[in-house]
């Protein structure tokens, strides 16, 4: 008789807060609780708008306003209006409070690093984790538009690449394909597109022009852990979105049928089968969508 799937939820959810001291009224020894620590950690890491952080960390207005108010008594943080609209705020570290943000990183990076050493199969474990926090966080996955020689880009570029050679039976070397140049995925030519999931690359695509009413999309990648949740085509949308902006009116692209739940999505998408448009040795199906 299998486990219960709900009692095996809780197990996990017990655990979890457990681990992470949630229960804590000292989260990581420094004085506060969990709540506190993790509004100092968004501003820490670049946010500043108060209800985009509210609605990041999923927050009550009421909580919000008493996390900041104790943060600012500490002088760990203060808040201004927002310089474009006076009913918005802004918040800031202070001297003190970079100083807190840079203790609680040093201490949760040990933490995880004492997690991960107790464990015999990190990189089990860790696809585990992946998968768990992209069902988790699925609502906070932002679409970021960069340049497609960042880092970011470049891991999930790599990734893709890895994934094809795994799939393709004779494998794949991206110096034989038609690898799009940097510039022709920059605006105003076209586009990159990667998906971050709380600081972390788990997707992209590239729409590549070239000036004309026609371009392509390319490099469409999502990670593992985050498929089944929609970003594949939430990623395919937003690069037509842009291809819209810039003027152009038709696309096209080209797959493998190693693929086939690639082929899927455009199938599924408004896209129609075409003749070979281009002598790339990898694709052997052809598409094309007008917008």
């Amino acid at each position: 008789m299998p486990l219960d799937p709900i009692a095996r939820v809780r197990r996990f959810n017990r655990a979890v807060t457990s681990e992470v001291g949630a229960l804590d009224t000292s989260f990581l020894g420094r004085g506060r609780p969990l709540g506190s620590a993790r509004v100092l950690n968004a501003i820490g890491h670049g946010q500043s708008d108060v209800a985009a952080i509210r609605d990041y960390l999923g927050l009550d207005s009421g909580l919000m306003s008493r996390l900041l108010r104790g943060l600012e008594d500490e002088g760990l943080i203060e808040t201004v209006p927002h310089p474009e609209d006076a009913r918005r705020r802004v918040a800031r570290l202070t001297k003190a409070g970079r100083s807190e943000f840079r203790a609680y990183e040093a201490l949760s990076n040990a933490q995880a690093k004492d997690f991960l050493a107790r464990h015999p199969r990190q990189e089990e474990l860790l696809r585990a984790m992946d998968l768990v926090a992209s069902a988790l966080g699925r609502g906070r996955i932002m679409l970021e538009e960069m340049d497609p020689r960042s880092d970011d880009a470049r891991y999930c570029l790599d990734e893709y690449y890895a994934e094809l050679a795994r799939r393709f039976e004779k494998g794949f070397d991206v110096s034989l394909s038609r690898d799009p140049e940097a510039m022709d995925m920059i605006r105003p030519r076209g586009a990159f597109l990667v998906a971050m999931s709380d600081g972390l690359p788990i997707g992209c695509v590239g729409l590549k022009g070239g000036g004309g009413e026609i371009a392509e999309i390319k490099r469409l990648w999502v990670a593992p852990s985050a498929r089944g949740l929609g970003l594949a085509r939430r990623l395919m949308e937003a690069a037509e979105d842009i291809a819209r902006e810039l003027s152009i009116k038709v696309l096209r692209l080209d797959t493998n049928s190693a693929l086939p739940e690639a082929q899927q999505l455009y199938r599924n998408s408004g896209w129609s089968e075409i003749e070979r448009f281009n002598d790339d040795p990898y694709p052997d199906t052809f598409f094309e969508k007008h917008l």
